[in-house]
């Protein structure tokens, strides 16, 4: 999208401060957007306001904390062009009955819930834009499954059902909604799982490290700016049809280890 597309628009990213969030984050303000960024870490927020972006301090599993964070947004923005659901935890990584129930609800709660209390909080001001788009976080393991990684691969494939559901009940209004999979995104957090991994299977790191890689035809981890690209297409006039899709960036990934 041109910066003269993307003018007066605006777009909210949850955990937008770090990670994936912030590589969309700055495509999108690269593009001309108004970005808004949520995130439940201070330190992150600090880094996102010195880089410019408007940042609110939002837990994104909370709904009441969604809902102050909507009644806020609502007195001073007239619309949202864009929700980018991006919040979201790895989880424990461990065979099912090792899983504490507790563990489950959280993952479950951040993952998943916190995009329903998100549409649903920002509903009015996605109505009030011309063609809204909102654009899913999911996963390559909401659609693949993976060993030891059962609450976040339910999670991630409630996601995707969640999307098309909006397609259907949304699009009527002119508002798109889709889902991105990306497949292991390099970074902190796909470290932490490939260790704890390796632990469950008893193998070595580099040998379960090199197992991830080899999951992409391209033998690579997935970069955060090729999911900025997609989420950016999708909000823009080239993504204005393309509605209820499940796009994977992963590299052609067939099997999740």
């Amino acid at each position: 999208m041109t910066e003269e597309h993307a003018a007066g628009r605006t777009a909210v990213v949850t955990a937008g401060a770090a990670g994936i969030g912030r590589a969309i984050a700055d495509r999108l303000q690269a593009a001309g957007y108004t970005v808004i960024v949520t995130d439940v870490s201070e330190a992150a927020l600090a880094g996102a306001r010195a880089a410019g972006f408007a940042a609110h301090r939002v837990d994104a599993g909370d709904h009441a904390s969604v809902a102050a964070f909507a009644e806020e947004l609502a007195a001073s923005h007239e619309a949202v062009d864009l929700l980018v659901n991006n919040a979201g935890v790895a989880g424990p990584t461990a065979r099912v009955e090792d899983i504490d129930p507790e563990e489950w609800e959280a993952v479950t709660r951040t993952n998943l819930s916190s995009q329903f209390f998100h549409v649903r909080a920002l509903l009015p001001l996605l109505r009030r834009a011309q063609g809204a788009a909102i654009v899913n976080l999911s996963s390559a393991a909401g659609r693949l499954g993976m060993f030891g990684r059962s609450v976040y691969t339910a999670s991630k494939a409630g996601v995707i059902g969640f999307t098309k559901t909006l397609a259907i009940e949304l699009g009527p209004e002119g508002i798109t909604a889709n889902a991105i999979c990306p497949g292991a995104v390099g970074g902190e957090r796909i470290e932490r799982v490939i260790a704890d991994k390796a632990a469950v299977l008893g193998r070595p790191v580099a040998d379960v490290e090199a197992d991830y890689r080899g999951q992409s035809a391209l033998a690579q981890f997935i970069e955060p700016e090729s999911v900025a690209a997609v989420v950016e297409f999708l909000g823009g006039p080239g993504g204005r049809q393309m509605n209820g899709q499940v796009i994977s960036v992963d590299g052609y990934t067939q099997k999740l280890y």
